[in-house]
């Protein structure tokens, strides 16, 4: 008679059996958990001319990541939500976003508004927060007034106060050393992001030696610009200093249909599109803006692989808020695996020591002790920003003279004297 093998729980045998399976279930339940996706809410203004490249982009780079084998096998998943420019709309995204779709981190509009509404939110859920595209002061000004409450905010775009010092820096070389211009009038969109971008232009320009002969703010939901540029006309400046997102398409229809003999230089967030040109019936020709990366562009080596590669993709060249995004995904994937973790704390440990270079330059984030904190750094071997200018309907850049392509040039109706 065939011996049966005794697995009463004192069996050597059962003992081994159990050891066996507790152990494979271990490593079942290790290998699930290094499956589990690193999922990223992107919450943008998918029909925005600069909000549309956001979810593109960080698509794009979720893409690349994945096909290299992801982040030590765990794919990055992309969720993304359409906030209709609707702060209101974006609240309830970035709710839906953490407690039902249990995103790791949101990546989450160009509107400082918007912006400023989600931060309490991410404070109140515990949940990491990247702006690509929103410029207000107050944005990482509040996680410097409240650290442990707000610390789960990242500013992954240039403040306001960056913005006019990269405006002043490109002005004193484009205009003023090589076109001796000498005056100017601030034009800007009454918004957040403009209120502390006109008070450092009020402060800059002078020192770069453009006298401010007037300041005018006007409402995004002006249509008709002819008074205003009446007005400019009137001041005689030798450049209009612009701080527009929200608007573009229409001052730069009515600036050329109207032959307004005065140049546009500064922020224009839909001329980083390139659909701008077409967008404005190649009225953009001679506009001069602010970016931190264009077509053509190498502010890194991987500037122009990236433009290309979205162009190939989407049919057209990003936003300027489409280089962030796309460089979030990248950075956000390196936290992860330089914090080996998900974990909101862990995550914001790790991005606080981000060290990324991406396609605009050099990303670190200012610490606990700058006013800035968690705004990414300005400066020559970080990030500075360029000047690009639509040229026969191409983005030219500009400025500075590492990345240029070309000088500046104006259409005929606008009058420019070197003295």
């Amino acid at each position: 008679m065939k011996k049966v093998p005794d697995l009463s729980a004192s069996s050597p045998s059962r003992a081994l059996l159990a050891a066996a399976a507790f152990g494979l279930l271990t490593t079942v339940s290790s290998q699930a958990l290094a499956a589990d996706p690193i999922k990223i809410g992107v919450i943008a203004e998918a029909q925005a001319i600069a909000g549309a490249s956001i979810p593109q982009a960080a698509q794009l780079a979720a893409d690349e990541i994945n096909a290299k084998g992801g982040v030590d096998g765990r794919k990055i998943e992309i969720v993304t939500y359409d906030n209709h420019s609707s702060s209101a709309d974006s609240v309830r995204a970035f709710q839906r976003a953490v407690n039902e779709d249990k995103v790791n981190v949101v990546i989450a509009s160009y509107i400082s508004e918007v912006v400023l509404a989600l931060e309490p939110w991410a404070s109140r859920l515990k949940t990491p927060f990247i702006t690509p595209g929103a410029a207000s002061n107050e944005i990482s000004k509040s996680v410097h007034a409240d650290y442990e409450k707000n610390k789960y905010t990242f500013h992954g775009y240039l403040t306001s106060a960056a913005l006019a010092l990269s405006v002043c820096d490109a002005a004193k070389e484009l205009l003023v050393d090589q076109k001796h211009m000498k005056t100017a009038v601030i034009m800007s969109e009454d918004a957040a992001w403009t209120k502390p971008l006109d008070v450092g232009y009020e402060e800059c320009l002078p020192k770069i030696g453009l006298k401010v002969l007037d300041h005018i703010r006007f409402s995004p939901d002006t249509t008709d610009f002819t008074p205003i540029f009446n007005k400019i006309e009137g001041s005689k400046p030798d450049v209009i200093i612009t701080g527009i997102s929200h608007v573009g398409v229409q001052p730069t229809v009515q600036w050329k249909n109207q032959q307004v003999p005065i140049p546009m230089l500064g922020i224009s967030s839909q001329a980083t599109n390139s659909t701008f040109g077409k967008d404005t019936n190649d009225a953009a020709n001679g506009v001069l803006y602010q970016g931190v990366s264009g077509p053509g562009v190498a502010v890194t080596p991987k500037s122009i692989p990236f433009a290309e590669s979205f162009k190939t993709k989407f049919g057209n060249y990003p936003s300027y808020a489409g280089y962030t995004a796309y460089d979030e995904v990248y950075y956000i994937a390196d936290a992860v695996k330089r914090g080996g973790s998900t974990d909101a704390d862990k995550l914001v440990d790790a991005l606080e020591k981000t060290d990324w270079e991406g396609t605009i330059g050099r990303t670190q984030f200012y610490g606990k002790d700058d006013p800035f904190t968690h705004s990414i750094k300005y400066g020559k071997g970080l990030i500075t920003g360029l000047m690009l200018q639509w040229q026969d309907g191409q983005q030219v850049a500009v400025w500075p003279k590492e990345v240029a392509k070309a000088q500046i040039k104006f259409p005929s109706f606008i009058k420019v004297t070197s003295n």
